[in-house]
């Protein structure tokens, strides 16, 4: 493997951040992820951070921390490449073991080879898998950040063989988020026909509580994924 040309990689890859973080933003208008009324904003659960936004946003899969990367680490260390495989699609193995392969040999050449060599097999299982769900990859993320309470709680759920805590945040965070948009709309549906602008903030609060339950319901049926949706409702 060409160390220059990984080096170039990860240049490429810092650029394609940028571009990365301007496409997001619109993704998140497209799909309604900005979308306040009236002192209701995103950060009413299912739209903000930590919550059901995740089922919208990007998932921790990308960062150091995450599940990819510590796989392709334990991968790495013990010369094993079938314990990265069943993050990829079977059409993608072919790649990974090359790039496997590449970066246990690389690796040997000293600490500052085996560094880069293992970021590049980081960055490429962490691509291809994300690719392999329609997701884009801006890059691998730094260890440590604020996921907010959902994914964790996820997480721990599968490691202690219960999922109620789970099911209490969600609970929670649902109909406090409901009562907020439901309060709102209901707040403003009786005007009087004649006056414009009190039918236009009802609808302006109608439109968010609608779209908001629609997603949850979505979400509830297995209609949403975790890392995209390459599909935005109609109506409304």
């Amino acid at each position: 493997m060409n160390l220059q040309n990984l080096l170039k990689s990860r240049i490429a890859l810092a650029l394609f951040a940028g571009l990365f973080y301007l496409t997001w933003k619109s993704l998140a208008q497209y799909f309604g992820l900005d979308e306040s009324i009236g002192g209701v904003g995103t950060d009413a659960i299912g739209l903000g951070n930590g919550g059901l936004a995740l089922a919208w946003a990007l998932g921790h899969c990308d960062g150091l921390d995450g599940p990819v990367v510590t796989v392709a680490r334990r991968s790495l260390e013990t010369g094993n490449v079938n314990l990265a495989l069943p993050w990829v699609r079977a059409e993608d193995e072919g790649e990974i073991r090359k790039v496997f392969d590449q970066a246990r040999l690389v690796r040997k050449l000293g600490a500052e080879a085996r560094e880069l060599a293992d970021t590049h097999f980081f960055e490429t299982l962490v691509r291809i898998h994300r690719a392999g769900e329609g997701a884009p990859f801006g890059g691998l993320q730094p260890a440590g950040r604020d996921l907010g309470p959902a994914v964790p709680a996820a997480d721990k759920a599968l490691e202690n063989g219960s999922i109620e805590q789970v099911e209490k945040l969600l609970t929670d965070a649902i109909r406090g988020g409901v009562h907020k948009y439901f309060d709102v709309a209901f707040g403003r549906r009786k005007f009087d026909p004649n006056d414009v602008e009190a039918g236009r903030a009802y609808v302006e609060a109608y439109v968010p509580y609608i779209h908001y339950v629609e997603r949850l319901w979505q979400a509830a049926q297995g209609a949403g994924h975790a890392h995209a949706n390459d599909r935005h409702h109609a109506g409304h």
